[in-house]
């Protein structure tokens, strides 16, 4: 029985690595975690979806949605977000090659 590694199985599932299939399954994934972490910080700081939405003035679905899938969401809502739950956000930015 041929055993295979993550990256094989990655490759083989998902697409090589620089493909657009690779690289939409990347990006969605981003967007998962951090709808994750919007939530692990809501539910740190003890509030409610509504309680959230209404310190930057949206509504609760909104929040759900956001949590549910950061991929329509502007920079200038996640910020807003976390500078409501006062959490402090780092952006790093690597340069490929």
């Amino acid at each position: 029985m041929k055993t295979y590694t993550l990256n094989e199985i990655e490759d083989e599932i998902i697409g090589k690595v620089g493909t657009p299939e690779r690289d939409q399954y990347e990006y969605d994934l981003k967007m998962d975690l951090i709808g994750k972490a919007i939530k692990q910080t809501r539910k740190k700081r003890r509030l409610t979806q509504e309680a959230l939405g209404e310190l930057i003035g949206v509504q609760k679905s909104q929040i759900s949605k956001l949590e549910s899938n950061a991929g329509n969401v502007t920079v200038d809502t996640l910020m807003r977000v976390f500078n409501a739950m006062q959490a402090n956000v780092k952006l790093q930015i690597e340069l490929l090659n």
